[in-house]
Parts: C-alpha cells; sequence; structure tokens
C-alpha cells in the first residue's frame, strides 16, 4: 500500500518510582515528536541533553523532530522507509533538510538519500529489510540486525514492496 510509513507510530511506555519508592509506569502514550515524510517517518521516543544522567531524569524531547541529536547527549527514535519506488530521489533530500538536516549533504551525493552525520548511530532494523549503502558496498539488513555507522556517509535502500522499520540511537561525537 503506497504511503503505509506515513501511518507509523510509536508508543514509549515510561517507567519510573512512585512516592513509596515502588517502581511504575509514569507514562504510556504515543510520542508526540513525530514527522512523516515523503522519504520517511520518525518518531523520537527518548532524548537526553548530556550524559551521563541521571535515572530520574525527564526526557528533553522538543517539538520538532531533528536529525542530529543534542550536543552531549543522545536520541532514540524509530524510522520507517517506503519502498524505494515510492520516493522522488529530490524529495528525499528535501526531507533530510526538513529536520535541520543540512549538514548532512544528502544532495551532494549521486545515491538517493546518501549522507553523513557527526554522531554514531546504532541502528537495530525491527521489521521488514533495508540494504545500507556505503561508497564502496552495501549489505542487506534484515529483522534483528544491527549496524552501526560512525560519521561515515551511507545511505537506506528499501528494495522490497513494504515499509521498513529500525531504531536507532544516535550519539554525538567529539569530531
Amino acid at each position: 500500500m503506497s504511503g503505509e510509513h506515513l501511518e507509523k507510530r510509536a508508543r514509549r511506555v515510561v517507567a519510573g518510582v512512585d512516592a513509596n519508592g515502588k517502581s511504575t509506569i509514569v507514562e504510556d502514550e504515543l510520542t508526540a515528536t513525530r514527522v512523516a515524510l515523503p522519504a520517511f517517518t520518525v518518531n523520537d521516543v527518548w532524548r537526553l541533553d548530556e550524559l551521563p544522567t541521571s535515572v530520574d531524569a525527564d526526557d528533553a524531547m522538543r517539538a520538532e523532530v531533528e536529525l542530529a541529536p543534542p550536543a552531549r547527549g543522545l536520541v532514540v527514535r524509530l524510522a520507517t522507509f517506503p519502498p524505494d519506488s515510492e520516493i522522488d530521489p529530490e524529495v528525499y533530500v528535501q526531507s533530510i533538510d526538513t529536520l535541520h538536516g543540512e549538514d548532512a549533504h544528502a544532495a551532494d551525493s549521486a545515491v538517493m538519500g546518501r549522507h553523513a552525520t557527526d554522531t554514531v548511530d546504532v541502528a537495530c532494523i525491527l521489521d521488514g529489510e533495508i540494504h545500507v549503502v556505503y561508497e564502496t558496498g552495501e549489505t542487506l539488513l534484515r529483522a534483528g540486525d544491527t549496524v552501526i555507522n560512525r560519521g561515515n556517509k551511507h545511505a537506506w535502500s528499501n528494495r522490497t514492496d513494504k515499509p521498513v522499520t529500525m531504531v536507532a540511537v544516535m550519539l554525538p561525537t567529539a569530531n
């Protein structure tokens, strides 16, 4: 179904401790920090502005999704990609720019969506399959596979007819 990725929502359940010192559910909701774009849908589920942090620190979610994590923190996000056949390459670049990702230089690439950020990204495929494409090669990732990108140029290519969803933890670097 065309545009199916646009409907992807992320539920987040946040645990904590109640007034009696007992573990409890503090929040159970669909994340509000979400953007659905033609090239992908992003749901941010947790953000910390600084590490290390206290276990009872509130998240630092923003109203808007931003491509890069905080300078000394992290962001945890679900990203859903439609099949490549549904994406116009120029729209892909516009989608990255919408997330304040101009520094990722996606427009400079001959490969649709290839970009780089000054981050270490740990991405685990939850469902579907997707190719991660580098300047000198690529590999197919399936549900349960994890890839670690370390500030290198990469692109995502969904060559199937179904959306693919991954969870990514993005950490800033000292570069």
